[in-house]
């Protein structure tokens, strides 16, 4: 394998390789070892690219939220009116719930962390004003804060249910929030 300085992709292998381990075995099955071997970089390459298991569990787990809010963005960002929208919203749900089961159970393992330790409550609290400032690009800020929650909820319900709901009960869950009596 090459050295750091001709492998200027080792510190972003070593992350996805990170995630792609917790994906498997839980943040409880992620160590330096295993994450370099999964990675094929020297164990060395870890201490010279991070402080150690925390910092890199954090490092990993920005850059997951960073690919979710991206997520957001494609779908909101060519929205222009607030029945569009909905649509996105729509779309952005069961994208999320029919995505990859890697990134559902990324998503769940941060939050475990995050309900533990502060530097992941910290990183889930940047996601989900990010998240809700997309959201108020559409709609006023106590509808996007309800937005976000039904959102996690909704992808999380239909990507463990044996029978998920339709595309319909979706929108109408996404417009009695949205739409004002």
């Amino acid at each position: 394998m090459a050295t750091g300085q001709t492998d200027p992709h080792r510190r972003e292998r070593i992350l996805a390789a990170a995630l792609d381990l917790i994906a498997e075995a839980g943040v409880a099955g992620a160590s330096h070892r295993r994450i370099a071997a999964r990675a094929q970089v020297p164990l060395g390459s870890m201490t010279y690219h991070f402080t150690g298991i925390d910092d890199l569990l954090l490092q990993a787990f920005t850059g997951f939220a960073r690919h979710v809010v991206t997520l957001f963005e494609t779908h909101l960002g060519g929205a222009t009116t607030a029945d569009e929208a909905r649509e996105a919203v729509t779309d952005l749900i069961h994208t999320l719930s029919e995505g990859p089961r890697r990134d559902l159970i990324l998503t769940q393992e941060l939050y475990t962390l995050a309900a533990r330790h502060e530097p992941y409550r910290e990183l889930c609290a940047r996601w989900m004003r990010r998240s809700r400032t997309l959201l108020e690009q559409h709609f006023d800020a106590a509808t996007a804060r309800q937005l976000d929650a039904l959102i996690e909820g909704l992808a999380l319900h239909r990507a463990l249910d044996d029978t998920p709901p339709d595309r319909a009960l979706t929108r109408e869950a996404v417009a009695r929030i949205t739409t004002t009596a």
